[in-house]
């Protein structure tokens, strides 16, 4: 039998604090704190508790090097199983349908995806599922602004740079008519579900913000497309995945949009209640639940990583193009008299399943939204300029 270990794998050191009778009767302060190692593998998207004689094995196993068990020593030997077990070793030939096979596939998917190993890192363990974002923030007290100083203490202090001189003042220019929509774009967490969406606003706000506008063809296999947002390398990697609750003339339920041909393709409906998978996707904010169509923005990873082999930058593009997108959409919905929003406190691993994702290839990065404000506001909404809702008395 012959093994490797897996392409992407880096360990934490955890501190574990339990509370121990015997520590305080001891004359301590009853906190007893035990020190574990962590193994981060992308491929498994959990991190596995290693003993440290298994940490020094996976040191000494190669990542690209296949190595006959047999050359090992014995103690290597005595660890090898269960780090195959955890599939922080992979088989070169492992049973056909077992564990141990399926992690090898997800291994040398990883490996074809060329991921720079911290963006795979970050990227797999910071996706959240089942969490209720509401509640922690209830819990812990942090959700207001008052409660925010009250609980964080002040924020940090604004630094000036030191300079050269006074500070130059510099002119005002006069307000035009963008920068009136520019000062009427508000997160909206108001929607009023009372009346759909025409067609018309619906299919303009996809058309703006997510449609190729032109094609540039490189060969037979090579195409680059022109939106309306700016990406890395031209490399458009962002996908549009919907969740349509009252638009007129669309079906409620789950759709991919096709950049290239401004359509929707129909996806599998979820096994729960729509308005049930909206609320776990957006960690229970109630306030975004409501809009008329909800949209994941779902990078192809693999595609803007086909460019940028293992780069230490390629993540960090791939995350500024949803910044891009997401103000395209607020000003493209403001224009259009409509709310916007767009959330990254979701439940990823949730939306890769209701979606259909590959996490290595593909992922769930944030979901914005848009469709019709509500007359009133319920939810607290940062409208200063009070260009949205005018203050009463």
């Amino acid at each position: 039998m012959r093994v490797r270990r897996c392409e992407i794998l880096m360990f934490e050191s955890q501190e574990q604090v339990a509370f121990k009778l015997e520590s305080l009767l001891e004359g301590g302060n009853g906190m007893v704190r035990t020190l574990q190692w962590l193994a981060l593998a992308p491929h498994l998207g959990d991190s596995v508790m290693v003993s440290s004689a298994q940490r020094e094995v996976l040191g000494t196993l190669s990542p690209s090097l296949w190595t006959d068990v047999d050359t090992l020593g014995s103690a290597t030997r005595l660890e090898l199983d269960a780090l195959i077990d955890h599939g922080l070793v992979v088989m070169e030939a492992p049973a056909v349908g077992s564990v141990a096979e399926r992690q090898r596939r997800d291994d040398d998917r990883l490996r074809a995806a060329h991921w720079h190993p911290l963006g795979a890192i970050l990227h797999a363990f910071t996706r959240w599922d089942s969490v209720d974002a509401v509640k922690n923030t209830q819990d812990s007290g942090t959700e207001t602004a008052a409660g925010m100083r009250d609980v964080l203490g002040p924020p940090p202090a604004v630094t000036r740079s030191e300079g050269q001189g006074d500070a130059v003042a510099l002119p005002h220019a006069e307000p035009d008519a963008f920068d009136a929509l520019l000062q009427r774009r508000a997160t909206c967490r108001n929607f009023d579900d009372s009346r759909p969406l025409p067609m018309a606003l619906f299919t303009r706000m996809l058309g703006r913000v997510f449609a190729a506008q032109a094609k540039i063809r490189v060969g037979d296999d090579l195409v680059f497309h022109k939106k309306n947002s700016p990406s890395g390398g031209g490399l458009h990697p962002m996908e549009a995945y919907l969740i349509v609750q009252q638009v007129e003339g669309i079906a409620p339920g789950l759709y991919r949009y096709l950049a290239d041909s401004h359509s929707l393709l129909p996806l599998t409906a979820p096994d729960q209640p729509l308005r049930d998978f909206i609320m776990e996707s957006v960690g229970q904010q109630h306030w975004f639940a409501n809009a008329h169509c909800l949209v994941t923005m779902v990078p192809r990873f693999d595609r803007s990583f086909w460019k940028y082999r293992r780069h230490a930058k390629g993540y960090r593009v791939v995350t500024l193009e949803a910044g891009h997108l997401s103000q395209t959409l607020y000003l493209s919905a403001t224009d259009l008299g409509l709310g916007a929003f767009i959330t990254g406190a979701i439940n990823e691993k949730h939306l890769e399943r209701g979606f259909g994702l590959d996490p290595i290839q593909q992922g769930a990065l944030a979901v914005c939204g848009f469709g019709w404000r509500a007359q009133h506001m319920e939810t607290a909404e940062l409208d200063p300029l009070e260009q949205v809702w005018q203050r009463v008395g």
